[in-house]
């Protein structure tokens, strides 16, 4: 599970969220679930253009102090994943679709983060480079009494 720890800070007109591994993503909401709804929503946009500039994807750092945690969603996990495998094994989007039997169009659907990919598709993408998907399950935290 990709994590970032973001920042929340209450004004009288909304809470505004930020991300210290990211300041691209920048968000704010009126209530705290839309703060935190907006919040994966600046993530993956912020993500999405680091793709599309063939950007690294920043590694998100250990707890920091007057932070919460926001996940990503799965799918845009495992295409972050493929994206990643992707540039390690310097394969270009066009390399990809060729391995795959694909247009260079449908590759670009499997790495848009606003797509909504099947999981069989991006697997299938990621043994082309000798790497498969694995997916775990945790408890969520329990909220506090």
């Amino acid at each position: 599970m990709i994590v970032y720890r973001a920042k929340f800070d209450r004004a009288k007109d909304g809470i505004g969220v930020t991300f210290p591994d990211i300041p691209e993503a920048i968000t704010c909401g009126f209530s705290e679930a839309q703060a935190v709804e907006y919040a994966v929503d600046a993530l993956v946009t912020a993500f999405g253009e680091y793709m599309k500039r063939q950007l690294e994807i920043p590694r998100p750092r250990a707890h920091t102090k007057g932070t919460r945690p926001i996940a990503l969603p799965t799918l845009a996990e495992a295409k972050i994943r493929l994206y990643e495998a992707m540039r390690q094994a310097g394969v270009r989007k066009a390399d990809l679709a060729r391995r795959m039997g694909l247009q260079k169009s449908q590759v670009d659907r499997l790495l848009d983060l606003r797509h909504r990919s099947r999981l069989d598709q991006i697997e299938a993408a990621l043994a082309k480079l000798h790497k498969r998907l694995v997916v775990n399950v945790e408890d969520l935290p329990r909220a506090a009494a």
